[in-house]
């Protein structure tokens, strides 16, 4: 659960009231227009340009989600480019080559107006399996000290005109150069990003996005010679429904993984500059339990500056540097896969399943999931709450298929582990549409998840992710 109004929250309640007139943030960089020859489904890892790279791309199967991340040396070769150049080995990525051009940046957060060495890379237009609603974009970067990085998009709706460029975060790892942040007030009246999602304001129009770019661009101290290193960015892309129930699927896996249980709620009141944990914190909680599930963990000097009266100080360290400074809280979908992805050979990315039987094979392949929720009181028996947005981690089923789940929101580390109801936990989960405790009718976030995976995985495993579009 979060204290902040979640996105979905407040999406339901602007279109209600309809768009404003803000218009997005303008780009920083100018991109040339270049490398059109370049083969718009190139992906995946590996190193230069192999024929194993043009089979991959977005999920094969069609339906109503489509995945696309760009994470290859062939991929990163294609695209256009102002400054930035593509790296080879065992995990290619972009860096700042030679700069484009300078900017000044003043951080909203702090008030401080800083010159920095800026370049860019704009993909190639990806045109998606389904005509979208929603997009929402993941990114995978070390950013040192000095550095920092802007993710934006812009597309084609299917009447043929364009989106502005729209800004979907300006991202550091680390807090001591800029304040990491989304950007509010962006919208063409047509659609509008909420926090981290781009939608189409009336749905119902039949407006859709049929194509869209992302742009990238890189930034460093003048004169340091530093860089970013992006390893993966890419978006999800979906046309989900309205829908209050979902079709119940049937059982298919008896099985758990071994998962660190986290409760949230032991922090309550801790640092409240970053939303004063608790409730507020399931996001970095969870996304903490499945960074060490894959054996990785911040070390004793990056937990040095916790307060050692704390217990479990990786939870604290995980909600200070999710934490979106605009937003205000720590419940930034991508900015919490990109946590995930600063540990060493870590992949993370943000998604939606359109099942629970995916979701299943995930698990089955020794993968789990961070799922997002939000659910009355009533509607998931052995909860003890209601929430309008909490987040919590998938780790397995029981033989009746029902779901086994790494709640954060129990009083203790040791009562984390809990068992839904199949039924109920699917519905909650994959709905678009609820009715909230006065009968009024809220949003649902239609199988979003958060998926962390290694830069290596098992056979097993790299099929269950490619099956989905993601690896």
């Amino acid at each position: 659960m979060t204290s902040s109004t979640p996105r979905r929250t407040v999406l339901a309640a602007a279109l209600a009231a309809a768009g404003t007139a803000a218009t997005a943030a303008p780009a920083v960089a100018a991109v040339p227009d270049r490398a059109a020859d370049c083969p718009p489904t190139a992906l995946g890892e590996g190193g230069p340009a192999s024929a194993e790279d043009a089979g991959r791309g977005h999920a094969p199967a069609p339906g109503l989600v489509d995945n696309r991340f760009w994470s290859s040396y062939t991929d990163w070769r294609c695209g256009s480019s102002a400054g930035t150049k593509a790296v080879a080995g065992h995990r290619p990525g972009l860096v700042l080559a030679t700069p484009a051009g300078r900017t000044d940046y003043t951080d909203p957060h702090t008030g401080r107006t800083s010159t920095w060495e800026y370049a860019s890379w704009t993909s190639p237009e990806h045109t998606p399996t389904v005509p979208a609603t929603e997009v929402i974009a993941s990114w995978n970067a070390h950013t040192p000290p000095g550095t920092w990085l802007q993710v934006e998009l812009s597309g084609t709706y299917s009447d043929a005109t364009a989106t502005p460029w729209y800004v979907l975060g300006r991202w550091a790892s680390g807090d001591g150069d800029i304040r990491r942040t989304s950007v509010d007030d962006q919208t063409d009246g047509r659609s509008t990003v909420w926090t981290d999602t781009f939608a189409i304001d009336d749905a119902t129009s039949g407006l859709r996005l049929t194509s869209y770019r992302l742009r990238l661009t890189l930034y460093r101290a003048p004169g340091s010679g530093l860089t970013p290193t992006v390893r993966r960015l890419g978006a999800m892309a979906s046309d989900i429904p309205d829908r209050f129930t979902v079709p119940a699927s049937a059982p298919g896996l008896a099985r758990e993984l071994a998962v660190p249980r986290y409760s949230q709620n032991t922090h309550v009141g801790q640092y409240p500059e970053y939303d004063n944990g608790g409730e507020a914190w399931c996001s970095p909680t969870s996304s903490q339990m499945i960074v060490e599930y894959w054996g990785r963990r911040p070390s004793a000097e990056e937990l040095s500056w916790v307060n050692p009266a704390f217990a479990d100080p990786q939870v604290c360290h995980a909600a200070r540097f999710t934490f979106d400074h605009q937003y205000e809280g720590c419940g930034n979908w991508p900015f919490n896969a990109a946590y995930a992805a600063t540990y060493p050979d870590m992949n993370a990315v943000v998604t939606r399943l359109r099942s629970l039987t995916e979701l299943e094979s995930l698990i089955r392949a020794g993968v789990p999931a961070i799922t997002s929720q939000s659910f009355l009181k009533e509607e998931l028996t052995g909860a003890g709450y209601g929430t309008s947005g909490h987040l919590m981690t998938v780790i397995g089923f029981t033989p009746d298929g029902d779901v086994i789940a790494n709640d954060p929101a129990s009083p203790s580390n040791e009562a984390v582990r809990r068992v839904y109801r199949r039924r109920e936990w699917e519905n909650i989960w994959l709905r678009t549409k609820r009715y909230d405790a006065n009968g009024k009718v809220r949003s649902g976030t239609g199988g979003v998840c958060y998926i962390y995976w290694p830069a290596k995985p098992a056979p097993s495993q790299h099929r269950a992710l490619q099956t989905l579009g993601l690896a």
